[in-house]
């Protein structure tokens, strides 16, 4: 009894096995894939040519490019507030008033005493004419007319000054108008209408500030300088920045580089740049974090593989090209530029050979191989310009062949 309940044990056991083999097991097809029929399997692309833009990346910050506190120019009263807040506004906008009453007293005051002078000075020259007839015919002395003259004068001069107070006193009348100083969006409102407002506040009414157009400030390594200075002296390079966060999504902002700092940051090692963008959409926003790519030059031309193609040894750059005969060689190149999406090789490939973009780590020199088509699942890739810097992946890892 004992020998026939192991025997059906053993039979249980070894018909689990059996079906747990059977339902496991790769199909036929792909288990002659995976081995290759007689080689390595790779995946391989063919070199090409195309026109590559070489692109300089950074991280930079939003700047309006014109932000100004409104302040008070004069004391008193604030009667009115004629904005609301987030408001766009044009130069030369009302918006806030001051009580005007008491500078346009001081006008009125300042405008009476130059008439006053004015009278006083029409009668001094009427004198004037009457010593200086006399003084002609010897019946008063010409120290009373040179008296007379100098009388003159300084009532000129007072009058003078008397319309040097008018125009202070109109300037200060002025002031209790605030009008917006640059076209704008105003910003939270600082102080609202019935307090008392003092030119020497240091808070302001409000801050405006220009979303149309607007500047960004980043710092790129001091080994891009002469690339750089080189794009500035051929044209006007272009800029695309992308706000952090948002990713691929929408196109990016498109500007152009206006400035290139005059010296190097010894602190960093960084040179700073200034582009300015139109805007249009408030897509970017004084103060954000964007990452910037600044066009430095479009290599014509160029032989062109996937990153992921390049390998590195310890005798430096190379790849495994694909023969006719089915065989890989281990090919020395020189790299000229490498981005996410493509390296260009600028000694080494020709235009249309293939090269091995994946399964090159069992690889080596004169290896045969079982060329497969690529995963149709792939994602394509983004054009070097809509990429944002450090959004992509590699393609897949690269390690060093000896």
């Amino acid at each position: 009894m004992r020998r026939f309940l192991l025997f059906l044990v053993l039979l249980a056991a070894a018909g689990g096995g059996g079906w747990w083999w059977w339902t496991h097991r790769a199909p036929p097809v792909v288990a002659a894939a995976r081995r290759g029929p007689d080689g390595i399997p790779v995946v391989v692309a063919a070199a090409e040519t195309r026109d590559v833009p070489i692109w300089l990346d950074g991280l930079g910050t939003v700047q309006a490019s014109a932000l100004v506190t409104v302040k008070p120019m004069v004391d008193g009263p604030l009667i009115e507030v004629r904005f609301k807040e987030g408001q766009e506004v044009r130069k030369g906008e009302v918006l806030a008033r001051i009580d005007p009453r008491q500078y346009q007293a001081a006008l009125d005051q300042a405008d009476a005493k130059k008439r006053q002078d004015e009278a006083t000075l029409a009668n001094a020259r009427l004198d004037l004419l009457r010593y200086q007839k006399l003084a002609a015919t010897a019946y008063t002395s010409a120290q009373q007319a040179d008296t007379q003259k100098a009388l003159v004068a300084q009532l000129e001069a007072l009058v003078a000054a008397d319309q040097a107070v008018i125009d202070n006193a109109r300037t200060q009348l002025g002031y209790t108008t605030i009008t917006a100083p640059v076209d704008g969006r105003v910003g939270v409102r600082i102080i609202d209408a019935g307090n008392i407002v003092r030119a020497s506040d240091a808070a302001g009414l409000v801050v405006v500030t220009t979303l149309k157009p607007v500047n960004v400030q980043f710092t790129l390594p001091q080994q891009s300088l002469q690339a750089v200075a080189a794009a500035m002296a051929a044209g006007t390079p272009e800029v695309i920045a992308f706000v952090q966060g948002s990713g691929q999504r929408g196109a990016p902002e498109r500007g152009t580089l206006t400035v290139l700092d005059n010296q190097v940051d010894q602190a960093t090692g960084t040179i700073k740049l200034k582009a300015t963008f139109p805007n249009e959409a408030l897509r970017l926003w004084p103060g954000a974090f964007v990452n910037v790519r600044l066009r430095a030059e479009t290599r014509v031309g160029a032989v062109v593989v996937p990153p992921v193609a390049v390998q590195r040894g310890p005798r430096g750059t190379f790849v495994f090209v694909v023969t006719e005969g089915g065989t890989v060689t281990r090919r020395a190149v020189v790299i000229g530029h490498e981005d996410l999406t493509s390296s260009i090789i600028t000694d080494g490939l020709k235009p249309g050979e293939r090269v091995v973009v994946d399964g090159a780590a069992r690889l080596s020199d004169n290896s045969k191989v079982n060329v497969l088509p690529p995963p149709s699942d792939a994602p394509a890739a983004a054009p070097a310009g809509q990429r944002p810097p450090g959004g992509g992946q590699g393609g897949g890892q690269r390690r060093p062949t000896p």
